[in-house]
């Protein structure tokens, strides 16, 4: 062990002492600064101790008896000049050709990455693709076409002639490869492709030049890559930033680079070198009249003897640093103040009177542009249909300004849902009344007559479980619908949500149909105008504090006229919901609700989705899968396990019997809305009958292990059973293949 420690004193003495004679050599004379017309900047150096690590070092080759600096982790890449300011290298590297009797090829191998920014990849001929392999990856490439090799290049290339593009970020090895399309048939015939630096070539590129160019300029990017940023590498060792008054610059998370503060110069990364900038030395960096001084770090001007300061305001009546500075002399100061004053006068006058011109034109503009929307919107028929209705209307019209300040500017925090009709959002009124405005997303012009009238007939439905309308607003370039806001969120989250769902007992889901269906038979038959919803959904119901059912989102709503029973009308709802016979034949008709109620009880019973692609095939659909559950007599596989208890199994038997009804393929064998409420409020009023003694899991267990003669497929009401399976499963492909709306 103690051997072991003294092993380890020996190292790190090693290392302080190695790092100590690299910190001397940073401004040791020893250290050649020059390689033939280029000068070493550290943390480059000729050698180790010269340098900060290998992949800086810099080999000062004697080729021909001229000193060439090569860059050590690469054999061919001449050095042409080292920026510290900016960390980057250009170097020098032979472009890739290929000719009839000679080629050529551009390798660029190094620890450095090759600029994205300070290069481009061209490539020169007729019929090749050229590209970029970087250890056996694609990192960029083009395609050049032309009629003969006889043609000019010029630049930017375009693919006809030459080509060009940039390489991706941080590519550090990189192999030029050409390929040809013709066959090179004389001597001259020569193709190239190389990566070079932008500014290298001007506008005109000549064909006979480049075969007269051996080699070309290439920027690489360096740093110091000890640690990704200069939050890892301060405070620790073998930081590179060592001179006063330098700061650290972080390189995208791969590295940093040493700089000396502003009002200093040098190479920051030796000690004491970056000294102070002596701007009194430098042309013009006072004002005429003024005299520099030099500080530590800047610079300050002050006036001439015979000349006062010229301030200007900051906009807080502060004084800031003089901008210049004028002569002093008595009357002749006196008259320019006060030309200056009147012409600052002048100015401020024109200034005030140019801005209410422009304010009182753009409001004229805005209340012009607010009328326009509030006549397209058909505001001049709703304030005639209020007129006629006044005494049993109670909408009102709100104006754009009331429901902006309501929603905050319709902050993106107070949308509360979106959907393909529209965006819904929180706000509350200046009378503190809180309620939830929808966006809609009404586009075609002929809809507005209709609009209108669904407006109409929306604020006159009075009815506990659908919500209510209060008013719109018709300035805005869209209308705007302001609903009574339901705290509880929708029956969907309640459902599919395993905390809210737990909570949701058979009772309160009993009760939330029954309401629901009711509001469904008031709209169908109690309204004075039938209105079919179109879109009932589980989303669409919302929860009041007491689990109270409140019917919404009534934007896919029909109206139908009382001499109509059907509406052909363009195919429009949810997956899942949607009525097969309404998908097939476009006729809307009242069923075409009574359908999707159906499924929103198949919900209810299972607490499953609707449409779910998570599920097997054959159970992805709910209403097919549910319909051939209670066919089958396994219900209780299927319904929630927590709602059962053993006093309401014969309960969930006959509702579930009446969703099934509700599914039926055929509109004319589905209830009506009525009777589904009618015969939900007689299940709910149902008596409870325990079984005495009996374990109900037990019993559900027993239930499905053991095949019963007693069928579920009861039709309550209709005397009998009615067998759907083949009409299930001839719609079950086609449910699937609707594309949701979105909402």
């Amino acid at each position: 062990m103690a051997l072991h420690r003294l092993l380890l004193h020996q190292q790190l003495l090693l290392l302080l002492i190695i790092s100590a004679v690299r910190a001397e050599s940073q401004s040791n004379s020893s250290c050649e600064k020059k390689c033939g017309n280029v000068e070493i900047h550290y943390p480059f150096g000729t050698s180790l101790n010269c340098s900060l690590d290998g992949s800086f070092l810099i080999d000062c080759k004697n080729m021909s008896g001229i000193p060439k600096p090569v860059l050590a982790s690469s054999s061919n890449l001449e050095v042409l000049n080292i920026s510290l300011d900016d960390g980057e290298l250009l170097v020098s590297t032979p472009l890739t050709r290929r000719c009839f009797n000679n080629d050529s090829s551009q390798n660029i191998w190094s620890n450095f990455p090759i600029s994205n920014r300070k290069n481009k990849f061209i490539a020169v001929g007729c019929g090749i693709i050229a590209y970029v392999d970087s250890s056996g990856t694609y990192a960029g490439g083009c395609i050049s076409m032309c009629d003969s090799n006889s043609s000019v290049a010029k630049r930017p290339c375009s693919g006809k002639g030459c080509c060009e593009t940039y390489i991706p970020q941080g590519v550090v090895r990189s192999d030029v490869v050409i390929s040809s399309f013709y066959r090179m048939e004389s001597y001259n015939s020569c193709v190239f492709a190389f990566v070079v630096k932008e500014e290298e070539f001007p506008p005109s590129l000549d064909l006979q030049n480049l075969h007269n160019k051996p080699t070309v300029p290439v920027v690489l990017n360096w740093k110091i890559a000890n640690y990704k940023t200069c939050k890892d590498a301060k405070n620790q060792e073998g930081y590179a930033c060592k001179a006063d008054h330098s700061e650290c610059h972080s390189i995208n998370g791969t590295g940093y680079l040493c700089k000396c503060s502003s009002g200093f110069e040098g190479n920051a990364y030796i000690e004491n070198n970056c000294t102070d900038i002596d701007e009194c030395k430098r042309p013009n960096p006072c004002h005429q009249h003024q005299t520099c001084q030099n500080t530590h770090g800047g610079y300050n001007c002050t006036c001439r003897e015979g000349y006062k300061p010229i301030y200007e305001e900051n906009g807080k009546g502060d004084r800031t640093v003089p901008t210049g500075c004028l002569r002093i002399h008595g009357n002749q100061l006196i008259k320019t103040s006060i030309i200056a004053l009147c012409i600052s006068i002048s100015l401020l006058i024109l200034l005030l009177g140019g801005s209410w011109i422009y304010w009182g034109l753009k409001r004229r503009k805005h209340l012009k542009l607010k009328e326009k929307f509030f006549k397209q919107n058909g505001g001049l028929l709703l304030k005639q249909q209020v007129s006629n209705l006044e005494s049993s209307m109670t909408t009102k019209i709100f104006t754009a300004e009331e429901l902006k300040k309501a929603t905050n500017n319709y902050d993106e925090s107070r949308v509360l849902g979106q959907g393909g009709y529209g965006t819904v959002y929180k706000g509350v009124l200046s009378d503190n009344n809180v309620v939830a405005i929808k966006k809609s997303k009404i586009g075609d012009q002929s809809q507005i007559e209709q609009f209108i009238n669904e407006v109409i007939v929306l604020t006159q439905i009075n009815h506990r479980n659908v919500v209510k309308l209060f008013g719109c607003c018709l300035e805005t370039e869209v209308p705007l619908l302001v609903y009574e806001f339901i705290t509880n969120g929708t029956l969907c989250d309640h459902i599919h949500d395993k905390g809210r769902s737990f909570l949701l007992s058979w009772e309160k889901r009993l009760k939330i149909a029954t309401e629901t269906a009711e509001a469904l038979a008031y709209l169908h038959s109690a309204t004075s105008m039938p209105i079919i919803h179109r879109d009932v959904k589980t989303a669409n119901i919302l929860l009041d504090d007491n689990y109270t059912a409140k019917v919404a989102d009534f934007g896919a709503s029909r109206l139908v006229p009382h001499d109509q029973t059907q509406l052909t009308t363009l195919v429009q709802g949810t997956l899942g919901y949607l009525d097969p016979e309404y998908l097939q034949t476009s006729n809307l008709t009242e069923k075409s609700d009574v359908y999707s109620f159906g499924v929103v009880i198949a919900e209810l019973l299972t607490s499953k989705k609707a449409l779910s692609f998570d599920r097997p095939e054959i159970d992805r659909n709910l209403a097919t899968s549910f319909v051939s559950a209670i066919k089958e007599d396994r219900l209780l596989q299927i319904v929630e396990v927590h709602i059962v208890n053993d006093g309401n199994i014969e309960q969930l038997k006959e509702v579930a019997n009446l969703a099934k009804r509700c599914l039926r393929l055929r509109g004319d064998d589905r209830p009506s809305m009525k009777e589904v409420a009618a015969e939900l409020e007689r299940l709910k009023k149902m008596e409870k009958k325990p079984l005495k003694d009996t374990d109900v899991y037990a019993n559900k267990t027993e239930y499905l292990l053991s095949a019963t003669s007693k069928s579920f497929d009861i039709d309550v009401g209709n005397g009998g059973s009615t067998s759907t399976t083949a009409e299930y499963d001839s719609m079950n492909d086609q449910s699937l293949k609707l594309v949701d709306d979105g909402r």
